[in-house]
């Protein structure tokens, strides 16, 4: 991907001041390594009438894929050819924008100390930008750097020149040309506006990209009409992370207009005054759910298979309803905490008769679990690998027969939601795997019909109109009794 700025100049105000402004002597070519690329700084022309600096990006795309990838289902991206034949080497980005705050950081910040008068002052400066995409066409382009003082050329790329009645693509041809702005003020344009025009980011939106909008959008996105779309875009449509942006260019708003500090403006609560509620923890959501589920199927004697360290058992035992409960985990640690956590050892005879703990893979059948009202596998399935889900289905569903199975595992289209997880990842390093709500419900229904279940699901955590629960939960009731199938048998010998 390509972008050239040129400016002009006089005998007394030489163009080739440009190369002190972006700290890039004119007379040498240099790279600049990146983590997806290099990217290269180079003079086309450069003397006291005209001078152009060019920045070339070469987007390594194979190393871009290997170091985007996460561990797991959830890790994939959308299609596996389109990870390495994309625009990403061609089209101006996120990719590029990055390139420029790394490249030009002083220029952007307007540091120069050798011509400190020049980074202060406005310069007549053109930039080109040869393939941008634009969600939002011509028109979002002009509303975007037109109120920011610049005269906007822009034209649409056709598909294929050969065949114009297949129309535009979505990539534009853009010149920018200004005499009122600073080289600092064009950057920082730059920096925030090419990624709100694609309508993406290569990495992962954490909150401190709250900040760097705020940085760079100083003295210009408070005030700019479509400082919401603006918002919206470069935070990746994170509602969270936008409004947040949204109150604080708000505050620095008022603050201009009164000609006072934000700290002045921000100041109608008291520090001593009560803090908001602390939201519940999805883990206690998810029991609760669990406990709401075995309520309502009027299960009495329990299997929580994948106990863990006994977090579901100590909840269970709380209920005078649940009359047996077992808890069963292949870990020996993972027992060995339990028994502590519930302190078995100084449980009282009666309690105790209630509860038991045992060693057992559900990769395996396993004849202790037979004959229980209900069986639950919280966060579990995705533990395994794919290949050995047809086991586990048999042992629980085939073999034990419970009348009643809840099965909670992650929504992976929540994740996008997580602020503090890293893009591609999924949320536990051992998942093997995370599932999307059809992917969930796929399996489920197929489960249900070759065991004779009837199958509900329920949501788990804030029901996200666009992504859905974080965590998705699955309900199985047992509509027949018959026995084990030849192909239950054959999925047991597998």
């Amino acid at each position: 991907m390509f972008l050239t700025l040129t400016t002009t100049g006089t005998p007394d105000r030489p163009a080739t001041d440009l190369g002190f402004l972006l700290h890039k002597h004119p007379d040498r070519a240099q790279a600049f390594s990146t983590s997806f690329g290099t990217a290269h700084v180079l003079y086309p022309e450069a003397d006291e009438q005209r001078c152009t600096a060019a920045l070339l990006l070469e987007v390594d795309a194979v190393a871009l894929v290997r170091r985007g990838k996460g561990k797991g289902r959830g890790g994939a991206p959308d299609a596996a050819l389109a990870q390495y034949v994309n625009d990403r080497p061609y089209a101006a980005s996120s990719l590029l924008a990055v390139a420029l705050s790394n490249v030009f950081s002083s220029a952007m910040r307007g540091v120069c100390k050798s011509r400190p008068e020049r980074a202060a002052e406005p310069l007549p400066l053109r930039v080109a930008i040869p393939a941008l995409p634009a969600r939002g066409g011509p028109d979002l382009v002009r509303r975007l750097f037109e109120p920011l003082g610049w005269t906007v050329t822009v034209e649409s790329v056709p598909l294929d020149t050969e065949f114009p009645e297949w129309g535009d693509s979505r990539y534009v041809r853009l010149e920018l040309e200004s005499a009122v702005r600073t080289l600092a003020e064009a950057l920082r344009h730059l920096y925030v506006l090419l990624p709100v025009l694609d309508d993406a980011k290569h990495y992962w939106v954490a909150p401190d990209e709250v900040d760097k909008l705020l940085r760079a959008g100083e003295g210009w996105l408070p005030g700019h009409p479509e400082q919401k779309l603006i918002t919206s875009r470069y935070l990746s449509r994170r509602w969270s992370l936008t409004r947040e942006a949204m109150d604080r260019l708000e505050l620095l708003r008022l603050a201009e207009t009164d000609d006072s500090d934000v700290e002045e403006i921000d100041n109608a609560v008291a520090a001593e005054a009560e803090q908001e509620e602390k939201p519940t923890p999805l883990a206690v959501q998810r029991r609760e759910a669990i406990l709401t589920a075995l309520r309502d199927g009027a299960a009495a004697r329990v299997l929580d298979l994948g106990c863990g360290e006994g977090h579901l058992v100590r909840e269970l035992l709380k209920e005078p309803r649940f009359t047996e409960i077992v808890g069963v985990d292949v870990s020996v640690r993972a027992l060995t905490i339990a028994s502590r956590r519930l302190k078995l050892d100084r449980m009282g005879e009666r309690q105790a008769a209630r509860v038991q703990l045992f060693q057992g893979s559900l990769a395996y059948t396993d004849k202790r679990l037979g004959g229980y009202d209900a069986a639950v596998l919280s966060e579990v399935i995705e533990h395994l690998d794919l290949p050995r889900l047809p086991a586990l289905e048999y042992a629980v569903f085939g073999s034990a027969r419970p009348r009643t199975v809840v099965v909670t595992t992650p929504n992976v289209e929540y994740n996008v939601r997580w602020e503090t997880l890293p893009a591609g990842h999924v949320r536990h390093r051992d998942h093997r795997f995370e599932w999307t709500r059809e992917e969930f419900r796929t399996w489920a229904g197929a489960v249900a019909e070759r065991h004779g279940y009837a199958v509900e699901f329920r949501p788990v955590g804030p029901d996200d109109p666009e992504v859905g629960p974080p965590t998705q939960l699955a309900v199985f009731s047992l509509t027949t009794t018959t026995t084990a199938t030849s192909t239950e048998k054959e999925a047991k010998a597998a």
